[in-house]
């Protein structure tokens, strides 16, 4: 049985006739080929094109906002509507129907796919609707599609409200005609209208402008209006607002608030939007409906704080935590106006007065490389270093520190409860112990209204003993003998100046005198030796021994260095050089050293007087060619 291909189209006009060869064979037999000729012949056949007639369906798209009853897709008997007959033409006679009847959408008997009477629904999201189709020509011949209709969503603006609910007070006086108010919805093709009450014998409303007029003569009444706002080529594009219209009397009084002054804490972290006080205020006539709030104040209270109705809001986060807030002293004050509609009109202001209290939010935070060193002859009491710990809770940094664990010789270290200063408490001995690890704990304070509420973190520093070699000053030279002329008594006479130097560079030498100055006539000012001149006339030699230490604690080291000092009066003349004897200490030579006093000026003072004396010159020719030129 040979069958034709499920989908296969046939056009005489192509293709008029088909060859077809079969083979056939039977078990143990040979096989048999046979030819089969198939002729089409052209025929009234009513076919329906892809993708009409494509499982799927064609696709048409639109918006939400197509007018009623607009054309929105054509099955037409020609190929660009997606159905062509084979044959002769469908002309009038060509019947469309549907198949499913679940759909607002309309078919004509033109094959026109029409939109809803009513139109789409704007306000729904993308809408699809599917529609199956036949078609059957005057032969009976059929064919069937099916189109998918996309409704997508409106770029046109909605019809809205701004304002969708509105208190109006007026007084009785207003006449007949006079604007009430006036109503505005954003959207295209706007028109107004009165929907309750359905014939208001008070009000009418302009459809175009939505401007409330008063009908009459108003008396003491309040009306509740309910209008709509719709565009007029989409009437299912449409809105409503309500508008609550109070007529008072012209002898109205300042109305009552409770209470009538706020005053509140309230702490950093209260989350915007929190209500912080309900006004309850009456007017004259015991009602609260017909009051108006209102905030006055500085911008930093209007900025953080609104008026919603008789609710007064947190509008922003009150951070304690900055300088911004530190200047306001964490207080804001503000104004809270409660106004009464008449003539005049009477206002009641409520102070406020909100101070924002603090919250201990955040933990002290470490700093980053806590590492000291400190060498091991350091000093009791030696500052070792300063560990400075942040905190961001207002005030800023403000920590108390401690260590874990007692001070002694497993931790010879102290630090100081308010500054964070290590200092040493302890001997040091880097043969022993090379490095110290200390936990150092920061404890915030004065970040919370409750004392109990503080926050803690440990912190690692190391310290780091820097070894000290165990070796005496070095003075050059150690003997020196001196020759001096004695000045007037009463006066200060510098003799000579010590140069030493410790192991490591840089230490701290102290210098003392310990023989030979036992009338007190020399002294030493760090590394220099003075003489204090005295009455005595007569010529005299001084040998004084002077000991140098450096380093401190238990490896403190000293050397001494010797001075043989000749003092001449200035009256008696300076015997030769050659009948001088020769002193001899510690069979070593002797080295006589003569100190000259000599001032060598430092660079920059060079540099500033030569740069004074070119600008003198400068000013003085200047002055002269000014007088010339006069």
């Amino acid at each position: 049985q040979v069958t034709l291909r499920a989908g296969a189209e046939l056009d005489a006009r192509q293709v008029n006739q088909y060859t077809l060869i079969l083979w056939a064979a039977c078990p143990g037999e040979d096989e048999v080929a046979e030819w089969l000729f198939v002729r089409v012949t052209a025929g009234q056949v009513l076919r329906c094109d892809t993708p009409f007639a494509s499982a799927e369906g064609d696709v048409v798209q639109v918006l939400a906002d197509v007018a009623p009853r607009t054309p929105l897709y054509a099955v037409l008997p020609q190929p660009l509507g997606g159905l062509t007959v084979s044959g002769s033409s469908l002309g009038a006679h060509t019947p469309f129907s549907l198949r499913n009847h679940n759909t607002p959408l309309t078919l004509t008997r033109r094959g026109l796919v029409l939109a809803p009477d009513n139109g789409f629904d704007p306000s729904k999201d993308t809408q699809t609707f599917r529609l199956e189709i036949e078609v059957m020509d005057r032969h009976g011949h059929n064919c069937s599609g099916a189109v998918r209709v996309e409704v997508l969503p409106s770029r046109r603006p909605r019809v809205t409200f701004p304002e969708p609910h509105r208190a109006v007070t007026v007084t009785e006086s207003i006449g007949p005609w006079e604007v009430v108010t006036q109503v505005y919805a954003r959207g295209d093709n706007v028109r107004y209208a009165i929907l309750a009450p359905v014939a208001s014998p008070l009000f009418t409303i302009d459809e175009v402008t939505g401007e409330i007029r008063s009908t009459r003569q108003l008396e003491v009444i309040r009306a509740h209006l309910l209008i709509r706002a719709y565009n007029v080529l989409h009437p299912n594009d449409h809105a409503t607002a309500t508008v609550n219209v109070t007529v008072q009397g012209t002898d109205q009084q300042a109305p009552r608030c409770v209470p009538a002054i706020f005053v509140s804490q309230v702490p950093e972290t209260v989350s915007p939007g929190s209500t912080l006080v309900t006004l309850r205020c009456m007017d004259s006539t015991g009602s609260d409906g017909c009051l108006h709030y209102a905030l006055e104040g500085p911008p930093s209270s209007r900025s953080h704080f609104c008026i919603e109705g008789p609710r007064l809001k947190v509008n922003t986060t009150l951070d304690y935590d900055s300088e911004a807030m530190a200047a306001l002293g964490f207080q804001f004050t503000a104004t809270i106006v409660v106004t009464v509609g008449g003539q005049p009109l009477q206002s009641t202001r409520v102070p406020v007065l909100v101070t924002v209290t603090p919250v201990n939010e955040f933990r002290p935070a470490c700093p980053n490389g806590a590492t000291f060193t400190v060498p091991e002859t350091a000093a009791f009491g030696s500052v070792v270093g300063h560990v400075a710990g942040t905190d961001r809770d207002y005030p800023l940094d403000s920590l108390e520190y401690s260590l874990e664990g007692e001070s002694g010789p497993a931790q010879p270290f102290s630090i100081d409860r308010c500054t964070g200063e290590i200092r040493v408490v302890g001997s040091l001995d880097s043969q022993q112990q090379r490095s110290y690890r200390l936990v150092v704990r920061l404890t915030d304070t004065h970040n919370d209204l409750d004392l109990r509420k503080r926050q803690r973190r440990l912190c690692d520093v190391s310290v780091h003993l820097q070894a000290v070699p165990d070796q005496p000053p070095v003075c050059i030279p150690e003997v020196q003998e001196l020759r001096i002329t004695a000045g007037s008594p009463g006066s200060r006479q510098p003799v000579t100046r010590l140069v030493c130097r410790s192991s490591p560079d840089g230490a701290v030498l102290t210098y003392t005198i310990v023989g030979g100055n036992e009338d007190g006539r020399f002294r030493l000012e760090g590394n220099t030796l003075v003489y204090l001149p005295s009455d005595r006339a007569e010529p005299r030699p001084f040998v004084l021994l002077v000991e140098v230490w450096g380093g401190s604690g238990a490896r403190r080291r000293s050397s001494v260095v010797a001075l043989v000092v000749h003092v001449t009066p200035r009256s008696s003349p300076v015997p030769p050089s050659t009948a001088t004897p020769q002193t001899t200490l510690q069979k070593e030579p002797l080295v006589v050293t003569q100190t000259e006093a000599v001032w060598h000026p430092p660079a920059w003072f060079v540099a500033v007087l030569t740069i004074s004396g070119a600008l003198l010159l400068a000013t003085l020719g200047c002055t002269a060619w000014n007088l010339l030129c006069r």
